[in-house]
């Protein structure tokens, strides 16, 4: 890749496009698994061990060699967990000590995508430092791409070691579930057909639970196909067919999970965050009094806990910017609506099957129905109005705009949310309102929106 090509790689969670298309093609992740190596030799003073996990796409095998030939040309040991989910590469990573662990999987993406992601030891992700540094390197001379792909029928095939899924299954049912006892309880898993197709359906049981499953025969392409945390229907259509205390949705790589109430009612990741921020207070864990969010999250998320003496904090949209919150707070909790759920004391990485098990606790704790809990938080009606404008100065900086939302802002009182930016792609600024009525807030995001709309329209 020269210098006039440079683009960039690593988005807000990784390397993500179109797997067999710049930056997913073989020659750029060859050398994205050399110059991970080069870095990771630098800094570290040895060359590097490194685990690779994947999720079930198609596309994900090919990947995986891509990145082992460029890893082990640049000196490093890798070894495959073969199909496992994210927060499992990232498990591996820290107890078997690894310097590195690479994920290959696009989430809750469609297959045809996949994406490449780098845990360290400690769960976090890649530093931004770390991050250009690689960009750095695809755009220099330093990287011997021809001498690569005369070498690539030497390299070694690289085989899946099944140790490491059996290791992070056992220590989920035995280190994070303990003494807890699912007997008596009937539950809806959707897998997605991704990477919790293997895991989650055996944890359970070993648990005592019944369980019925939907999505967790992957074939390749169906990973995340009307299916798991971001297609809920057909879990909703299953758990409202039969007596089930709960349903459970995970997406490709089950670093997040959604669930379902007995009703067959959605609960999200901000009712799951004051659920379990109630039984973390209740045990002397919820660290800080404080629970992490992300300006996502519905007002009611940040009532309920305001009732409860439980302070709230607002992180950027990400689970990187999330944990940097939690991490500068000391907080144990934090997580966004989407699912992605993160439980400092146990894990820095988002692990949706540590979530089902920390939820499930908090039900078993309370004696209630999960419908029953979810009661204890009002979701307030949201309205959103796109406004075109011709440029994009601070909102702040314009008098009649600063003037309506300081308006608005009076009007809610503590009891709505007004949430204002700028599109990063397009000509538009978003106004966000969250309130107890929606015929006020419609009204409300409209005036604010005709105040931009005159002033930069």
């Amino acid at each position: 890749m020269s210098n006039g090509n440079r683009k960039k790689l690593f988005g807000t969670d990784g390397i993500r496009g179109k797997a067999g298309e710049f930056p997913l093609d073989q020659q750029t992740i060859e050398m994205i698994g050399w110059s991970l190596t080069e870095n990771l030799s630098r800094e570290l003073g040895h060359t590097p061990a490194i685990v690779i996990g994947r999720d079930t796409r198609e596309s994900g095998t090919e990947i995986q060699a891509a990145l082992t030939r460029g890893a082990r040309f640049a000196g490093a040991t890798v070894a495959s967990a073969g199909v496992i989910t994210t927060p499992g590469v990232a498990f591996i990573t820290r107890v078997e000590a690894f310097d590195a662990g690479v994920v290959i999987s696009a989430s809750h993406n469609p297959f045809r995508d996949n994406g490449i992601k780098v845990f360290s030891p400690t769960g976090k992700k890649l530093t931004d430092e770390m991050e250009r540094r690689i960009e750095e390197d695809l755009c220099g001379a330093d990287y011997d791409s021809h001498k690569l792909q005369a070498n690539r029928q030497a390299v070694e095939p690289l085989y899946d070691f099944g140790g490491f899924a059996d290791e992070y299954l056992n220590y989920l049912a035995t280190n994070i579930a303990g003494d807890l006892s699912l007997k008596g309880m009937r539950l809806a898993i959707d897998c997605a057909n991704g990477a919790a197709s293997a895991f989650a359906p055996e944890l359970f049981k070993i648990l005592g639970a019944e369980i019925e499953v939907i999505s967790a025969s992957p074939d390749g392409r169906n990973i995340n196909e009307q299916c798991g945390a971001l297609h809920m229907h057909a879990l909703q259509t299953l758990v409202r067919s039969g007596k089930f205390a709960a349903g459970i949705a995970f997406d490709g790589d089950a670093d997040r999970a959604l669930f379902v109430d007995e009703t067959g009612a959605l609960v999200d990741g901000d009712y799951t965050l004051l659920l379990l921020a109630e039984n973390l207070k209740a045990s002397g864990r919820l660290t800080g009094n404080v629970v992490v969010s992300t300006v996502m999250s519905n007002i009611g998320l940040e009532i309920a806990l305001r009732e409860r003496g439980i302070e709230f904090v607002r992180a950027q949209v990400g689970d990187r910017f999330v944990l940097e919150e939690m991490l500068k707070r000391d907080a144990n909790l934090g997580g966004e609506q989407s699912g992605h759920i993160i439980i400092k004391e146990i894990s820095l990485a988002g692990d949706g099957m540590i979530t089902a098990i920390e939820l499930l606790r908090a039900i078993r704790n309370s004696e209630q129905s999960l419908a029953q809990l979810t009661t204890a938080m009002k979701t307030y009606p949201q309205v959103l109005v796109n406004v075109y404008v011709n440029s994009k100065p601070v909102l702040e900086s314009i008098p009649e705009v600063k003037a309506a939302m300081d308006i608005l802002e009076a009007e809610m009182d503590g009891r709505g949310r007004l949430l204002v930016r700028y599109s990063g792609t397009e000509n538009l600024a978003r106004v966000m309102i969250e309130g107890e009525d929606q015929t006020i807030i419609e009204e409300q995001a409209n005036r604010l929106a005709a105040a931009i709309k005159k002033a930069i329209g």
